[in-house]
């Protein structure tokens, strides 16, 4: 697992650690890419794995593997 933050990271929506390039482009669905220097002060959001996309919280919450909580 990487965490190079450089370039832009993919992190899993299963365990919401950071996983290698390699692993986010074969798991499209259950990863989510993040752009490079997104330093998360909005706080408490989740994004969809799927789309890539803000979804609300109950969403969030109920779809545990296909979205991301970022803080």
């Amino acid at each position: 697992m990487t965490n190079g933050r450089s370039g832009g990271s993919y992190r899993s929506a299963i365990s919401g650690r950071y996983v290698t390039a390699c692993h986010g482009k074969a798991s499209p669905h259950t990863t989510v890419r993040e752009a490079a220097g997104t330093g998360g002060t909005s706080g408490g959001h989740y994004r969809s794995a799927i789309s890539g996309r803000y979804v609300t919280t109950a969403h969030g919450k109920a779809s545990p593997h296909t979205t991301v909580k970022e803080s």
